[in-house]
């Protein structure tokens, strides 16, 4: 092998690393942006869609279905600041909530929403799994 070789393999494994984690960020993004986007049209069928099986289950609740219990929450989402991704396990953190997802099959579903930090505490989630 080439010795001046090495250092042009190395960059484009870099660069083609990098870019599956951009494509998982922004997908996982777009998720999350299409859930708000759900939530502030009051369209909660479409919403639930895009939430993962557990935290459907969640939603439902006394009897209560996932398209109205979601548009019952206080859930104020705002725009994407930070978004990681570890794996299939997303974070974004939006103005004023975070959102956590999952990457499953068919692509990435959120698993909690409304998120509020509590410090040294786990996350208090409106929406969890």
């Amino acid at each position: 092998m080439n010795v001046r070789a090495v250092p042009v393999i190395a960059l484009a494994l870099t660069l083609g690393l990098s870019g599956c984690a951009m494509e998982g960020k922004s997908a996982a993004e777009r998720t999350v942006e299409r859930f708000y986007t759900a939530v502030r049209d009051h369209d909660g069928q479409r919403a639930c869609t895009l939430l993962a099986p557990d935290a459907v289950e969640g939603l439902r609740t006394g009897g209560e279905v996932c398209a109205k219990a979601v548009l019952d929450l206080d859930l104020p989402g705002g725009q994407v600041r930070e978004t990681a991704v570890w794996g299939d396990e997303a974070q974004v953190r939006l103005t004023h909530d975070t959102v956590f997802l999952h990457r499953f099959p068919l692509g990435w579903l959120v698993r909690a929403a409304g998120c509020r930090s509590r410090g040294d505490l786990p996350y208090s989630c409106e929406v969890k799994t």
